[in-house]
């Protein structure tokens, strides 16, 4: 019976992998981190800033973008993820208790997860539409918060598989050296998996885009089509494209590392590039908020709006103390008692 190691140290793992576990702050570390909570601050605040933008916009209270704002919620929870890695990594790894470490991973698994099943949806999503000849989707408002719940369910459970067992601590002859308590098996596993699932969405979303452009070119032959509900319908799945394409493009490398470090490719320096891929894989959670600011004008104002009512109510804040001020003031050159009753 093979004997688990559920009571040694995370440097156990790390020494066991051939990781170097630094018990010093380097400047590398620092750059890292104060990088990476830039971007987590920075994806925080733009996809919570598009989530209140498709709720308070009636304009948007459709299918597409209600899984718009789900992906948005996924790169906010990636937000919150990579937030507490950065919080949770370099010499504090050493300190951290194996579930507090299987947790960090766990919150970057769900995230990504999460991403691609909403990336998964929105594909099927355009594909009824746009075969349609739909610019919405007749999916009632039922099926699509199914759909989203539907999603998180999976995401949580899949981030948690090497937490309910496919990890290394009763083999650690199968020890990752990018994750050292995670399993090569699964590393594989998830690699190919993830992969796989970006090749069928590049695939999908390149036919759906090539039939798009045919149809709309029959359109434009066709008076009777109005032109505007063509571009409209263009212009939206051009918008889908690109984010699909800046996911592809931040998450494949580190993917690919994950793939060579599972199937212990000794000639594979996978650990020189992990923090460099991670913090790719963490800047498209912000990529999103900048594609619809640059694609779509209403989301363009909508969040214009809201960054002028938050200003203005600032200011508003700011000029009413300054008023109240002068009034205390005022009170009290002409001899009244002051007290500040303010909590």
């Amino acid at each position: 019976m093979a004997h688990c190691y559920y009571n040694e140290t995370i440097p156990f793992f790390y020494n066991n992998s051939g990781k170097i576990l630094n018990t010093n702050w380097t400047n590398k570390d620092r750059l890292v981190i104060g990088l990476g909570l830039t971007v987590c601050l920075f994806a925080l605040l733009t996809n919570l800033l598009v989530i209140t933008a498709i709720v308070i916009n009636r304009r948007f209270h459709f299918p597409i973008y209600y899984l718009l704002a789900n992906l948005a919620a996924a790169d906010l929870f990636a937000g919150v993820g990579y937030t507490f890695l950065m919080f949770h990594t370099g010499p504090r790894t050493s300190q951290l208790s194996i579930k507090t470490w299987f947790l960090r991973q766990t919150l970057i698994d769900t995230s990504l997860t999460a991403s691609v099943a909403n990336l998964l949806a929105i594909a099927v999503e355009r594909h009824q539409t746009v075969f349609t000849m739909q610019l919405h989707s007749t999916m009632s408002n039922r099926r699509v918060t199914i759909l989203i719940v539907f999603i998180w369910i999976a995401a949580i459970l899949l981030g948690l598989i090497p937490s309910f067992g496919w990890s290394c601590l009763c083999n650690i002859k199968k020890c990752s050296r990018m994750a050292p308590l995670y399993s090569r098996d699964y590393l594989v596993f998830w690699a190919i998996s993830n992969l796989v699932v970006f090749l069928i969405m590049v695939v999908a979303y390149t036919h759906i885009s090539i039939y798009v452009k045919r149809k709309a070119l029959r359109m434009s032959q066709h008076t009777s089509c109005h032109p505007k509900y063509r571009e409209n319908m263009i212009s939206l799945m051009k918008t889908v494209v690109i984010i699909l394409s800046a996911f592809v493009i931040c998450w494949t490398p580190g993917q690919v590392v994950l793939l060579l470090d599972g199937l212990n490719c000794q000639k594979c320096n996978v650990l020189a590039v992990e923090k460099y891929f991670l913090l790719l894989a963490e800047f498209n959670s912000v990529i999103n908020p900048i594609v619809y600011s640059y694609r779509d004008n209403e989301m363009r104002a909508t969040f214009k709006k809201i960054l002028c009512y938050c200003c203005s109510r600032r200011s508003n804040y700011g000029a009413s103390m300054k008023s109240t001020h002068m009034e205390r003031r005022m009170l009290s050159s002409n001899g009244h008692n002051m007290k500040d009753s303010t909590l």
